[in-house]
């Protein structure tokens, strides 16, 4: 394959590390690989409106097709992640909205966690403080999760007088820590501490709260410092293989090897080791 830019399977990529968001902060470190999405809204703990959630939306769909960013960093402004849908901007007219309204809401609030999982980024998720509905599910939907001891994660729905099944709660939670604990926080609404967060799985890792930023920008950059490739094609099969048996998912890694085996990062790998070197991953 050509690496001309005139190539047709290029038109359709394009650099997102200028990108200007409109509903929440977004920077890409110096060499364009790490992009960060800070949720800005301290006073209020970071709430999410009906066109933040369509943004975030849109930017994990167009990350998709992202030549220069390699992962992605989730974090919040002030001392708390995201405290879930604006209850003045977003709960409010949702109590007078009509059945198809509803519907467009809810398939809305699905699709930020589609395009989250469909990107070929792995994202990581910085929590500190308030992580609360919707702001869980965006922890949740993330690859890696990194926290505080101040972090509290509640999926609250029930306290809202909701199902626990919200945004791929249900499906996502159990597969995260199990189906116990995630019934018993979806039963109950309460919140997740750190340290539960730290035993069960849902936290990778906790910092202290001035160490939050630059662990996760660190995993980050480390990250996208391996064959991007590769690791997109990681992040498609841990999702595909929810839906196979065995057999189909050996096979479905069979042929996704072989391709990756096609790949210059693997050449790069062969090479520095002959050479005694650490290798330069390239991403193609």
């Amino acid at each position: 394959m050509s690496d001309t830019p005139s190539h047709p399977m290029h038109h359709h990529k394009h650099d997102l590390a200028g990108y200007q968001a409109e509903h929440f902060l977004w920077s890409a470190s110096a060499d364009g690989k790490v992009g960060t999405i800070t949720l800005n809204r301290p006073e209020r703990k970071n709430p999410l409106t009906f066109d933040a959630y369509a943004e975030l939306r849109d930017l994990f769909r167009a990350l998709t097709y992202a030549r220069d960013i390699k992962t992605v960093v989730i974090t919040g402004a002030g001392g708390n992640f995201c405290s879930g849908g604006d209850v003045h901007e977003i709960i409010g007219p949702l109590t007078r909205m009509t059945m198809p309204e509803l519907l467009d809401f809810t398939r809305m609030t699905g699709d930020l966690v589609k395009a989250m999982r469909a990107c070929p980024q792995p994202i990581i998720a910085a929590v500190d403080g308030v992580c609360a509905g919707a702001g869980a599910m965006m922890a949740l939907a993330s690859d890696l999760r990194l926290g505080t001891a101040q972090a509290r994660t509640a999926f609250l729905f029930v306290r809202v007088g909701l199902a626990g099944a919200d945004m791929g709660a249900c499906s996502l939670l159990p597969r995260v820590i199990g189906q116990g604990r995630a019934s018993e926080l979806l039963y109950t609404g309460r919140a997740l501490t750190a340290d539960e967060g730290l035993a069960w799985g849902f936290f990778n890792a906790l910092h202290t709260p001035d160490a939050l930023h630059d662990a996760a920008h660190t995993l980050a950059a480390q990250i996208a410092a391996g064959p991007t490739f590769a690791h997109g094609v990681t992040k498609k099969l841990l999702h595909q293989e929810w839906n196979m048996g065995l057999d189909e998912a050996i096979e479905a890694e069979a042929e996704a090897q072989a391709i990756c085996m096609q790949t210059r990062d693997f050449r790069r790998a062969y090479d520095a080791f002959v050479a005694k070197q650490k290798p330069v991953f390239e991403g193609d």
